[in-house]
């Protein structure tokens, strides 16, 4: 009885050093699998995002001169821009 035992025990050891490792690379696996799917919902709504913006730079002219006005500090002809700066600021202490 007690051979047998050792048997199983003996079988039981070498049937898990034989399948952990694998176990252990399949939950990587999943876990990296994860990770790669929501890393992809997150590039779709991105794309979705730039598409939209795309859309609207070439569709909305209201919104081109908001994004050159904001981004690139255009100006139209004849208009003059004041920076009016805060307190404290670098502006001040040269």
């Amino acid at each position: 009885m007690i051979k047998n035992a050792l048997w199983l025990f003996a079988f039981t050891l070498f049937a898990l050093f034989i399948f952990l490792p694998s176990y252990t690379k399949l939950q990587d696996l999943r876990q990296k699998n994860s990770d790669y799917a929501q890393q992809l919902e997150s590039l779709k709504l991105r794309r979705i995002k730039l598409l939209e913006e795309k859309r609207l730079l070439e569709e909305d002219p209201a919104y081109l001169e908001k994004v050159g006005r904001e981004k690139m500090g255009l100006i139209r002809k004849g208009e003059v821009v004041y920076k009016i700066s805060q307190p404290g600021t670098s502006a001040e202490k040269k």
